[in-house]
């Protein structure tokens, strides 16, 4: 059989552009091929806002437990959550010195961490790993936690989700928590499909407390400010030792040189997520967290690094709307955008970036604009204290009554309110925008005198609203909280997350949708239920309608669309239209499929 004379450069060419499609595969998202966000399963499940959730803690020995929980130490129990029994699941108490301040205060109501996946590494929660229950300590409202999130997840930034979940052990009543997604493997999946980057919670926090403060130690750090001092990876172990995925010295070589070119103001573009973080730093400072990145403790943040771009995960917002420390209400209501810092902003160059540039710092207004055209703060609060006002009624180890509850929700409502009006007088140059500004001329400063920002519960308020009705604690469920006291200066406090917000807030998100076809069944960890344990408790919200759906849930695709029109004009998005995930199967089907053909035609042709 004769040969094809052209058969050497036809094989050739085949091969080239094999290679060449190999080559795309690989290097797809440097080309601007997003990574995919994944549905997980959970989402409109456990994270459905629509209800409070029923969460079931099921434990031998709940006393003993309780007693050892500042020990931090897992044991095992079941929980059933709304109805879905799942086993062999490790609880612990979490957080710092608020772990330690709950016990102080004669309470036993501390948050506590859930893994799935401690005793199995196959087991989840319709693909959650790890999950928060928080005690909404330091907060008469119930609400700042979860109305952060809400505003962070619907505005477009990456956030954890979360919902109300009502809590009982061993079916006797224990108290109203938030129910939070941890920000670890199944969030990251979530956001940025299984090639996500890396993940630190940057923090000297605890390097301060164990007494091995140093040069880089103690609070408000220069690695923790994200500040860069040299390429030795040991000047930023406040970063690297809070490291929450598995790093690599090219991993830490990586960030060195992001933080480098962000502190010296070069390529941002490159080296920071500008749409995600000018979002996460508008509604950041709108709530005026001064127990954050922005404020003297210099914590209580994720940073995420892909392809050496950073990103800010908010969270633990439960001081926010300037309980902190409380002071003037003015001087927080009028908090400057401009300068939204405690010291100088050349100290937080993650923020500094923004006011560097002019375009930078007119986006950052524009999106400030955007936030408070698109946010019903009156809504969204109202909506929200009729979903949990008989769960606070009826909260058995709440911190406050129901009275300070109302109290708090109607300060709240006021600060949104009011601080909405004062950013939009700076926006629109009525009202300075600066410290400095402010400094010289006070006089159109909004007024609010007349607020009381303690009244929604504080780091420092004298805790004088604690609950007079404990003593109908159940009381196998412990001993009630007694001779509470407010909280010591220091306290650390619990985290959060979001998912369809309440009416008022704009669209959610994106990336959330309805489970798949096939995802009903319960995993292979959680059995059904007899029927006298799916009932829910007394009081409890019915589930909703449909299986899985909100009762009132809004499509999770609109505000991504609606926010892609307004997505910073100076940053290039050389995004392909298509996911990571779905350009890599095609990539690779085209490359097999030339390769094959290659192949055939020098089989054919050559002797």
């Amino acid at each position: 059989m004769a040969t094809h004379r052209h058969i050497n450069k036809l094989c050739a060419a085949a091969t080239v552009f094999a290679l060449l499609l190999t080559f795309l595969l690989m290097n797809g998202e440097a080309l601007g091929m997003q990574a995919a966000a994944r549905v997980m399963g959970y989402e409109n499940r456990l994270f459905d806002t629509g209800f409070v959730h029923s969460i079931d803690i099921v434990m031998d020995g709940w006393e003993d437990f309780l007693d050892t929980c500042e020990d931090e130490e897992y044991v095992m129990c079941s929980l059933v959550i709304d109805g879905e029994l799942y086993k062999n699941v490790a609880i612990r108490a979490k957080g710092n010195t608020s772990l330690r301040t709950v016990s102080a205060m004669g309470s036993s109501r501390y948050s506590f961490k859930i893994e799935f996946d401690a005793y199995d590494s196959t087991n989840s929660y319709h693909g959650l790993d790890k999950l928060c229950l928080n005690n909404m300590i330091q907060d008469t409202t119930y609400m700042k936690d979860y109305l952060t999130y809400q505003m962070m997840g619907a505005f477009g930034v990456d956030a954890p989700l979360c919902s109300y979940a009502y809590i009982t052990v061993n079916g006797e009543d224990w108290g109203l928590y938030l129910a939070v997604e941890g920000v670890e493997e199944a969030f990251l999946e979530r956001n940025y499909g299984s090639s996500y980057g890396e993940l630190y919670k940057p923090d000297s926090q605890n390097t301060a407390k164990a007494g091995f403060g140093s040069s880089f130690g103690g609070m408000g750090s220069s690695d923790v400010k994200l500040q860069y001092t040299d390429d030795n990876p040991d000047s930023y172990s406040n970063i690297f030792d809070n490291a929450k995925t598995n790093i690599t010295e090219q991993d830490k070589s990586r960030l060195i040189r992001s933080l480098q070119a962000l502190n010296e103001n070069q390529a941002i573009e490159k080296v920071v997520n500008i749409d995600e973080v000018l979002r996460y730093f508008v509604v950041h400072n709108f709530v005026c967290n001064d127990d954050s990145y922005t404020g003297t403790m210099v914590h209580n943040y994720y940073l995420y690094e892909e392809n050496g771009r950073l990103s800010m995960i908010p969270w633990d917002y439960n001081l926010a709307f300037g309980t902190f420390q409380p002071t003037d209400a003015a001087k927080t209501i009028n908090s400057p955008i401009d300068t939204p810092v405690s010291g100088s902003l050349d100290d937080r160059p993650m923020l500094a970036w923004i006011f560097n540039n002019t375009e930078y710092t007119e986006a950052y207004h524009q999106y400030f604009a955007d936030f408070l055209e698109s946010t019903d703060f009156t809504a969204m609060i109202e909506k929200t204290s009729e979903l949990i006002g008989s769960y606070v009624q009826k909260d058995a180890t709440g911190f406050y009554g129901y009275e300070a509850f109302e109290t708090g929700t109607a300060a709240l409502k006021e600060f949104c309110l009011l601080r909405a009006e004062s950013i939009r007088g700076q926006l629109a140059g009525d009202i300075p925008s600066t410290t400095e500004g402010q400094n010289t001329d006070s006089s159109a400063l909004i007024d609010a005198s007349h607020l009381t920002l303690s009244d929604m519960g504080s780091m420092n308020d004298g805790m004088g609203n604690q609950r007079n009705d404990m003593q109908n604690t159940p009381e196998d469920m412990g001993s009630p909280p007694t001779g509470m006291q407010n909280p010591p200066e220091g306290m650390d406090s619990p985290p959060t997350g979001m998912q369809n917000p309440p009416d008022g807030i704009g669209s959610p998100p994106t990336g959330i949708q309805n489970p798949p076809d096939g995802m009903d069944s319960l995993p292979d960890n959680t059995e059904n239920l007899p029927d006298d344990m799916q009932s829910r408790p007394d009081g409890m919200g019915s589930p909703p309608d449909s299986e899985h759906g909100s009762p009132d849930s809004n499509t999770l695709d609109d505000a991504r669309e609606a926010f892609a029109q307004n997505r910073f004009p100076h940053q290039e998005n050389t995004s392909v239209p298509v996911s990571a995930g779905g350009a890599a199967l095609l990539l690779l089907g085209i490359s097999v499929l030339v390769l094959l053909t290659g192949l055939l035609i020098a089989f054919r042709y050559k002797r």
